[in-house]
């Protein structure tokens, strides 16, 4: 994280300090100058944060002023990178004091000639959080813009889930308050904004999976919306969500799923763990079967966790068995620590999960 905590290092607030000093005819910045020196023992977040309140206070309680310098300092393009996100949360700072409709649109506005500097994805969730439906309003007009940045935004920047992002209470309450930016940029000719439309509906899935399930099969009738579509309900699909199975063509079907057998009853750290199941279709039709397995984790509490993995995508004809083989990878990773002691392994095929079978970790 040391080398993300460096995009927001003396280097990019001196950049940030001559874009300024350009824009607004003045070279001293002294709260910049001093927030500078206090970056190093801070996380990037944070050090937005520092950088954000030093322009605030170099920039007065005067948004319409702080709001002007900005958009000149746009004229400048070395005004870019991580230096937008300060800029842009100092914006929305003095918006907010400021208290008007009128500020709280401009800001509004001005974080999308920001965004395609960085990104405004950050800054923009205040505002969401102060006036949900009128910040929502205003963000759908920009669906139609013609910089793909600025829909992208549109769509990224109220995402429930967004990480890095503080969280908007009201999306999280209501998922489906978005979905209109949703049904305007789910064919969007760009797809860093069809990633984003998919990993939205992905967040919304959390609280409203029969919703995410009606946006799909709305958007799926439509040409070039299968990877949005199936993007945006893997999350389902891993929790076998019947209607996201079956609206990605996964019928319920009469499989059988045999236990899965493991390679060694014991896996030291690093190593793998190779393991084989089988799959039978049992009905007169042709199946297609989506087969994941769960790792059930041992947590440091002594209980079992499950995470999802996907290992295939099949057509299984009228009574036909077929085996299936994978190796998974046990390895000490930051974002998951492995503890020692008994785990287990099941398979699932299209919602139908095999019986668990056991094995060791060891340090």
């Amino acid at each position: 994280m040391g080398v993300m905590n460096d995009l927001l290092g003396p280097s990019a607030v001196q950049g940030l300090r001559a874009s300024l000093s350009q824009a607004a005819g003045r070279p001293a910045w002294p709260a910049l100058a001093a927030a500078e020196e206090r970056l190093e023992p801070l996380a990037l977040r944070a050090r937005s944060d520092v950088l954000a309140a030093a322009l605030v206070a170099d920039l007065g309680q005067d948004y319409d002023g702080a709001a002007a310098v900005f958009r000149a300092a746009l004229d400048d393009a070395a005004f870019t990178g991580w230096m937008i996100w300060p800029a842009g949360e100092a914006a929305v700072t003095l918006a907010l004091q400021d208290g008007s409709t009128r500020a709280f649109d401009n800001a509004l506005a001005l974080l999308f000639e920001l965004t395609p500097r960085l990104t405004s994805e950050f800054a923009i969730r205040r505002l969401l959080i102060r006036d949900l439906e009128r910040a929502l309003g205003l963000i759908q007009d920009r669906t139609g813009h013609p910089d793909e940045h600025v829909r992208r935004l549109a769509s990224e920047g109220t995402r429930p889930y967004l990480p890095w992002a503080i969280r908007v209470p009201g999306i999280i309450a209501r998922p489906q308050s978005t979905f209109r930016i949703l049904d305007a940029l789910h064919t969007d000719p760009s797809q860093t904004v069809r990633r984003s439309v998919a990993n939205h509906l992905n967040d919304a899935a959390r609280h409203a999976p029969d919703d995410v399930v009606a946006a799909a099969a709305r958007w799926n009738a439509e040409p070039g919306s299968g990877w949005v579509v199936r993007h945006g309900l893997r999350t389902l699909v891993k929790k076998a969500h019947p209607d996201a199975l079956a609206l990605l063509g996964f019928a319920p079907a009469a499989v059988s799923v045999s236990a899965p057998q493991v390679d060694r009853d014991t896996v030291g750290l690093p190593g793998e763990l190779v393991f084989e199941v089988e799959v039978t279709n049992g009905s007169a039709d042709t199946a297609r079967v989506a087969v994941d397995y769960l790792v059930h984790y041992l947590k440091a509490n002594g209980t079992l966790a499950p995470k999802v993995f996907k290992l295939a995508v099949a057509e299984l004809g009228p009574g036909q068995t077929r085996r299936f083989r994978k190796s998974h990878a046990f390895r000490q990773m930051t974002t998951r620590v492995h503890y020692p002691g008994r785990h287990e392994l099941q398979v699932q095929v299209n919602g139908v999960r095999s019986d668990r079978t056991g094995f060791n970790v060891i340090a």
